[in-house]
C-alpha cells in the first residue's frame, strides 16, 4: 500500500451538503442539516475542520436546500484555504450525481468525498490521514471509511459490508447482518465516474461497480462513529461528545 503524506497524495475533497434532511425534522424545517450543531459546532464545520487538519487545500461543497444559508455560512469559514460551491439549486442530484456535477471543479486526481454529517470521535490517529495513506489506486477503485456497527452510536441498521483480511468489501446479502457500516467518507478517482447516468444517482452505484471487480476496499474507523440521523440521535451524540470531553 502507498503511504504518501496527505498533502502530496490527495489535495481536494467534495462535501455533500445539498440534502433535505427530512429525518431531522422539525430541526431542518428552517435550517439545512449541515448547519445543525453537535458539541457547539455545525456538522459541516466538523467535516471541514478535519479536512483542513488533513492538509486538504481545496474543498467543493454542493448546495441545494436552503442554499443561501449554506453559502453565507461557508463564506465565514477561515479554512481550508479554498472552498468552492457546486450549485444544485435547480435540481437535487443525490450523492453520485452531485459528485459527478462537481468533477470539473475537482480536477483529474483522486479526491475525498464526505457526507457533511459524517461525524466521529477520533482514535489515536486522525482517520482522514489514515484513509489517504491507505489509498492504493493500483488495487482499488474506491476506498471507504467503514465503522463497526457494534460500537457505533445512533445506528440501528443491519450494516452495509463484510470485509476480508485484505480490506476488500462485499455487500451483505438481503436480511443478513454485517459488521461494517459506511461512515460517509470515500476516496475515488474521477475517471471512475465514466459511464454513470446523467442527472440523479447514488454513490451506491459506484460502490457496487467497484465491489463487482473486487476493487472496493475499506478502512476501519479508529474511534467511534456517531450516526446523526434524527433529533434523538443528535441528542445522543451531544451527550457522547460531552462525556468524551470530560474523560481524561
Amino acid at each position: 500500500m502507498s503511504h504518501t503524506s496527505p498533502s502530496s497524495a490527495i489535495t481536494r475533497a467534495f462535501v455533500l451538503a445539498a440534502g433535505l434532511g427530512k429525518r431531522m425534522r422539525p430541526i431542518t424545517a428552517t435550517m439545512p442539516k449541515p448547519l445543525v450543531e453537535v458539541g457547539g459546532r455545525a456538522l459541516v464545520d466538523h467535516a471541514l475542520d478535519r479536512l483542513a487538519e488533513a492538509g486538504i487545500a481545496e474543498v467543493v461543497v454542493n448546495v441545494h436546500y436552503l442554499a443561501d444559508l449554506m453559502e453565507a455560512h461557508l463564506e465565514r469559514r477561515k479554512g481550508p484555504p479554498r472552498i468552492v460551491i457546486s450549485d444544485e439549486r435547480d435540481r437535487l442530484l443525490e450523492t453520485g450525481g452531485g459528485a459527478r456535477k462537481a468533477l470539473p471543479l475537482l480536477g483529474g486526481a483522486p479526491f475525498l468525498i464526505l457526507n457533511s454529517d459524517s461525524f466521529w470521535l477520533e482514535g489515536p490517529r486522525p482517520n482522514l490521514g489514515r484513509l489517504v495513506a491507505a489509498w492504493d489506486p493500483a488495487a482499488m477503485d474506491m476506498l471507504l471509511l467503514v465503522a463497526s456497527t457494534a460500537t457505533s452510536l445512533g445506528y440501528d441498521g443491519l450494516g452495509d459490508f463484510h470485509m476480508d483480511k485484505d480490506g476488500r468489501l462485499v455487500r451483505r446479502a438481503e436480511r443478513e447482518v454485517s459488521p461494517f457500516v459506511y461512515a460517509g467518507v470515500a476516496v475515488v478517482q474521477p475517471s471512475f465516474f465514466a459511464d454513470t447516468p446523467d442527472g440523479s444517482f447514488s454513490l451506491n452505484l459506484l460502490f457496487d461497480r467497484a465491489a463487482a471487480q473486487g476493487r472496493l476496499h475499506g478502512l476501519r474507523l479508529d474511534g467511534q462513529w456517531l450516526h446523526v440521523g434524527t433529533p434523538e440521535a443528535l441528542q445522543a451524540a451531544e451527550e457522547r461528545v460531552r462525556t468524551s470531553a470530560t474523560q481524561p
